[in-house]
């Protein structure tokens, strides 16, 4: 991989990782369609670390407290019931379906998940389910203006039960094409919960998933068949800087916006896909894996 495939690699990865668009679909469809040969799933992992970072960066605060309280709240159990204490439980539960179904579903994640068809189709159908998450929020809070509808939830009524159905939600992300936010924050749209409680746990969610993840695939980077280590810190980089920039801007856009834009987006994307592909003009396996 050369330097200048890295950088722009990493503004790519920087720029889609927080929107419902899928990080790692756009990484894998930059290469396709530039003729550049697949990253691979481990370069996406650890240029993750990079917007990770923007994560605990932009929530510092948020992340110093909850993990205080969590910390405190194991040997102090007067603390056991203050929200940032089991805000530190939930993130945990929320953690384990995308940790268990990585390890088991690892293989399928580096070969058959990066089939561009299979993209394609999770492009459209991750989109459909925004669109119906979006629109329901978007009725709840037109009737609650109305006072004809009960108020959404916000992240102080979290459950674990809720809390594992956002985890498992997020698991679904393994599959390029359904996006880490756009799963999370349609499971916590149609479960009842705004649009920025969904959105900020999902992006604390996120930390230990994807550092963990990161973290995983480092003892393989720079290997036989890997990018390079340059490259690939190059990447890290850039995504961590607009990345910071685009949480930033999202966080503002959720609160009064709609996600239908982006709805649109995932659809005509994800049919161009399927047309390309169905006339012979790009291959389901376009850009092989390699450095």
């Amino acid at each position: 991989m050369s330097w200048f495939e890295s950088f722009v690699l990493g503004f790519v990865q920087g720029l889609t990782e927080f929107l419902p668009v899928s990080s790692s679909a756009h990484l894998r469809l930059t290469s396709a369609f530039a003729g550049w040969p697949d990253a691979g799933a481990a370069f996406t992992a650890i240029t993750q670390i990079g917007t990770e970072t923007a994560v605990v960066i932009y929530f510092r605060k948020d992340i110093a407290r909850i993990v205080s309280a969590w910390f405190r709240s194991l040997t102090d159990r007067s603390l056991r019931g203050d929200h940032d204490a089991q805000m530190g439980w939930l993130v945990i539960v929320g953690s384990i379906p995308i940790g268990v179904l990585g390890l088991v579903l690892k293989d399928q994640i580096d070969t058959t998940f990066r089939d561009l068809r299979v993209i394609a189709f999770t492009l459209i159908a991750m989109g459909l389910v925004l669109g119906v998450a979006d629109r329901l929020a978007a009725r709840d809070e037109t009737g609650a203006r109305h006072r004809a509808a009960k108020q959404r939830k916000s992240l102080q009524d979290l459950s674990i039960r809720d809390g594992l159905v956002f985890g498992l939600c997020q698991a679904m992300a393994l599959v390029p094409g359904v996006s880490r936010s756009g799963a999370t924050i349609s499971g916590g749209l149609l479960m009842g919960y705004t649009r920025e409680a969904a959105a900020r746990y999902s992006f604390l969610l996120a930390i230990p998933a994807v550092l963990a993840s990161g973290a995983f695939e480092l003892k393989d980077a720079g290997g036989q068949g890997q990018v390079a280590w340059g490259p690939t810190l190059l990447a890290t980089v850039v995504a961590f800087a607009v990345g910071y920039a685009v949480i930033a801007w999202f966080m503002k856009f959720i609160t009064s916006k709609s996600f239908m834009p982006f709805v649109i987006y995932r659809i005509l994307l994800g049919a161009a896909l399927f047309l390309l592909i169905g006339a012979g003009a790009l291959s389901p396996d376009a850009g092989p894996a390699g450095g």
